[in-house]
């Protein structure tokens, strides 16, 4: 190859990077929300515990993002979709069992 036949080379492109995004601001904003949940209930002293509703506040946001750069290993944007959506199913039954149990 000559440095002409180089120059021409398009960069790879990512593939579903629309797909493993949304997947990563959607459903992973709702996870991480469940995942809150689920600490805020199964803790000591539930939710009344003070100072924990700012403490769990500032927690979204790390969980969210970890979230959001995980996405980028699935092999597919709607696998990325699917595992986030069924970790939502079971994020969101721990919570209302949780909360439930704490009532």
């Amino acid at each position: 190859m000559n440095d002409k036949s180089l120059n021409n080379q398009k960069p790879p492109r990512q593939a579903h990077w629309f797909l493993k995004t949304s997947a990563g601001l959607i459903a992973g904003f709702w996870l991480a929300l469940a995942l809150t949940g689920c600490f805020a209930w199964a803790g000591p002293g539930h939710i009344d515990t003070p100072d924990r509703v700012q403490f769990l506040m500032w927690m979204i946001t790390p969980i969210w993002l970890l979230i959001l750069a995980a996405v980028y290993f699935f092999r597919s944007g709607w696998h990325a979709w699917g595992v986030l959506l069924a970790l939502n199913l079971v994020s969101w039954s721990g919570v209302h069992l949780l909360r439930g149990v704490a009532s």
